[in-house]
């Protein structure tokens, strides 16, 4: 008996629709990186991109528990001298919850080329509107989450 590997004929790429109102950031985050790895299918294939297209609507309204949008902070350098960088995450959320989301799903993905050929089938969006009905995407469930 041979082990199935995906080949890039093999793969079907659909699109899903998530809708993060009222849902706890990290569910979000890692029910959307499991679809857009692949790691739904049947046909999934660690060195292979199998994944789908996923659009996150609703980002304004994601939930963060606890403290974390007064305690938890994003952290970077911008590469110069004394360029380390914070912002917590209320005023991240006041100006671009799409970005919240982005870092969240980014860190969940492979960090390599394969993580970032993944990452640019996310499509993140403040509120319902997206422009994507002629992809005729499929709404998903969030995992771990009853609505």
């Amino acid at each position: 008996m041979n082990t199935f590997m995906a080949n890039p004929a093999d793969i079907e790429r659909k699109w899903f629709v998530v809708d993060a109102a009222g849902l706890p950031l990290g569910r979000v985050a890692t029910t959307v990186a499991d679809i857009l790895t692949g790691k739904v299918k049947p046909i999934y294939t660690p060195h292979v991109d199998t994944g789908d297209f996923v659009i996150v609507i609703n980002s304004d309204k994601v939930a963060l528990t606890g403290n974390k949008l007064v305690d938890k902070k994003h952290i970077w350098h911008t590469g110069y001298i004394g360029g380390l960088k914070s912002v917590d995450y209320g005023t991240m959320m006041r100006e671009d919850s799409r970005k919240v989301v982005e870092l969240a799903v980014k860190g969940m993905l492979p960090k390599n080329s394969l993580g970032r050929k993944q990452f640019t089938r996310l499509h993140v969006y403040k509120d319902e509107k997206h422009g994507h009905d002629a992809q005729k995407p499929v709404a998903t469930q969030v995992k771990g989450v009853r609505k």
